[in-house]
């Protein structure tokens, strides 16, 4: 039986080196174009906005709670910015399977491609 196991187990670790190799080299030739793919846009309609329409909601919930505490710490704006502002404008305002970074890169192109007109 253990020497049955060494050719099966040698092949595997071959395939898997010579499959490992190519990898990089694959992915050099896609270009980046900053993006999200397919992919990536089909995660966030179905998994990404819904938690984030859920963590509006129950932010909503907690800021509700918070606020008489919000109100004598005199941090009301900060708690609503935390609690309800960031997660709404991640469920309605990003662009479709960007993450924060990208969608705030494609903002500040636009800004720029705005002022340079």
């Amino acid at each position: 039986m253990q020497r049955a196991k060494r050719p099966v187990l040698a092949s595997v670790l071959a395939i898997s080196l010579l499959c490992s190799v190519g990898a990089p080299v694959a992915h050099a030739f896609e270009p980046f174009d900053g993006r999200p793919g397919e992919f990536s846009m089909i995660a966030d309609v179905f998994i990404g906005r819904p938690a984030m329409l859920g963590a509006t909601a129950i932010g909503l919930g907690l800021f509700t709670v918070s606020l008489p505490a919000s109100l004598i710490g005199g941090n009301i704006s900060e708690s609503a910015e935390k609690l309800v502002k960031r997660p709404a404008r991640s469920a309605f305002i990003r662009c479709l399977g960007c993450t924060q970074q990208q969608h705030d890169q494609q903002q500040l192109e636009r800004q720029t491609a705005d002022a340079n007109r």
